[in-house]
């Protein structure tokens, strides 16, 4: 049976895909907050019956949260493995990255208020 190299290297990508998420949840407290919290939103949602516009709206900012959270983990990684006697520049990128992260949330929680308040008032 011919396989096609095409198709394999598809399935390996979404392996290590997986194992990098999977990597993140196990290693970051932030990325288990992240995702704890991305869940009482979606409750919230089902519960509140949000709009589809809405959900739109909620699963492009968790995403984005829960992918920037990923992306911190691996700059940390990185820097780490690149720097592990504490250069000033690899100090300088993981503040970077962490401050990409806040500004998401900060953004999350802005949208979350703004979608939730006015319900939970009703």
């Amino acid at each position: 049976m011919h396989r096609d190299p095409f198709i394999i290297h598809q399935i390996k990508s979404f392996r290590y895909a997986f194992e990098g998420i999977f990597y993140s949840f196990k290693k970051g407290t932030h990325f288990k907050f992240q995702t704890f919290s991305a869940i009482v939103v979606i409750a919230l949602g089902i519960i509140y019956r949000i709009t589809v516009f809405e959900w739109l709206i909620l699963i492009l900012i968790i995403s984005a949260v829960i992918s920037a959270e990923a992306i911190n983990t691996a700059i940390e990684e990185a820097c780490d493995v690149l720097h592990p006697e504490h250069h000033p520049g690899a100090r300088l990128a993981k503040h970077c990255a962490a401050g990409g992260v806040l500004i998401l949330s900060i953004a999350a929680l802005v949208i979350g208020l703004i979608i939730f308040i006015p319900k939970i008032i009703m």
